[in-house]
């Protein structure tokens, strides 16, 4: 017997645009995950699937060719079944990047919900679709199974009226065009981190949280509660990222629509694959190469300065929202591993009080700001597929008191 046959289980699975990441929870202890896993290049022909197990960390890499988010569902059965045998799974919890008004909290899967989601598809054509085919495939494994749409909106589902309103016609607001936000699951795990390993005086205090990886946002955070974001009506707007623009004059469309016949779909491409870090640099989408590349080619220090610049920007307009800021935390790929970036962004905003302590930032220690710094900057690892778990254990647990 399976040595984990003995509990039940929870899958999360959080679906980029071209990978997809699962991990599998205890349902009594979802804190701590079992194993981890991602599949990545969807639709390529060299596309891979790594399994880590959390204890050992010891990792297993597989070749597969998967043309689509739905095929990649048998893969991830197989090895569930493999783990933990049949009928242990009791929920599989989705990261579902758009909730639109509707969702400001996670929701059980039913039909009027999936069709909820296929209306807001044009909201988020890179995302959605690919997310409703996981939650479609998983019905088919097991129609009985409970699945849990989490929403990557619903942290800033309460910012003040004005952080989502768009200065366009307001007969747009009526279809739903406004700012939503985004990476709220990384934002909500962040914010509970913070409470515990600053307690909750810090946490209740001005927060500005940096998620910079592949996507890139911040969010200000007083007493709790969003107040505003970088992140807009797509993913797509903001700072700039690895691959996807930020924001960009409007006009810009119309100008390459006159002069180079660009068409909208081809626009969208264009800033959501083709621009951001890779766009500047015409070398890498990924910062690590960059970082070993800026010496020897402007491009990619070009690169590199247009993205602190931004970022140094966004925090001092996040501090103008809150009125000062207290804490500043670093997350995700870039925000945890790329200590010059992190130096480069802050260096210049002492008039903010903020000042780095430059060993503890290059050996990355969990807070990196100065003895003398008004501002408490910390570097926190953020767990999407943690918050997903424990946000859907406590769904359940409300069901259950419920009844």
């Amino acid at each position: 017997m399976n040595r984990l046959d003995q509990s039940p289980f929870i899958l999360t699975i959080n679906g980029g645009s071209s990978s997809i990441k699962f991990a599998l929870f205890q349902a009594e202890n979802p804190s701590v995950p079992v194993t981890r896993g991602m599949i990545d290049r969807i639709g390529l022909p060299n596309s891979e699937m790594v399994v880590t197990d959390a204890a050992t960390q010891q990792s297993s890499r597989r070749d597969i060719h998967v043309r689509d988010h739905r095929a990649c569902v048998g893969f991830i059965t197989e090895w569930l079944e493999q783990q933990v045998g049949s009928g242990r799974l009791c929920a599989v919890g989705h990261r579902v990047v758009h909730g639109g008004r509707t969702y400001s909290r996670p929701e059980r899967v039913t039909p009027e919900l999936l069709a909820e989601l296929r209306r807001l598809c044009p909201y988020s054509p890179d995302h959605l679709p690919a997310e409703i085919a996981l939650i479609e495939s998983f019905r088919r494994y097991d129609s009985t199974l409970s699945q849990i749409a989490c929403f990557d909106t619903a942290f800033h589902r309460d910012m003040p009226r004005v952080a989502h309103l768009l200065p366009i016609p307001r007969r747009y607001e009526k279809l739903g065009i406004q700012r939503y936000g985004f990476h709220g699951l990384s934002y909500a795990f962040l914010m509970r981190e913070l409470a515990r390993v600053g307690g909750p005086v810090e946490a209740e205090g001005r927060v500005i949280l940096a998620h910079l990886g592949n996507g890139a946002s911040m969010a200000a955070v007083k007493n709790g509660q969003a107040l505003d974001t970088t992140m807009g009506f797509t993913p797509a707007s903001g700072l700039p990222m690895s691959r996807r623009s930020g924001d960009l004059d409007p006009g810009i469309i119309s100008y390459l629509a006159r002069t180079e016949g660009m068409t909208v779909e081809r626009f969208h491409e264009m800033v959501n694959t083709e621009s951001g870090l890779l766009g500047v640099s015409e070398i890498s989408s990924d910062m690590r190469d960059l970082l070993k590349q800026e010496e020897s080619d402007s491009r990619a220090a070009e690169a590199i300065e247009l993205f602190c610049y931004h970022a140094r920007k966004g925090i001092g307009a996040l501090a103008a929202v809150l009125e000062g800021v207290d804490s500043l935390i670093f997350s995700a790929g870039i925000g945890e591993h790329a200590p010059a970036i992190r130096a480069r962004i802050c260096a210049g905003l002492a008039f903010l009080g903020i000042v780095v302590n430059e060993p503890a930032n290059e050996t990355n220690q969990p807070v990196i700001s100065s003895e003398e710094s008004r501002v408490r900057v910390r570097v926190i690892s953020t767990d999407e597929e943690r918050e997903i778990a424990e946000s859907v254990v406590r769904l359940l647990d409300k069901e259950n008191r419920d009844r």
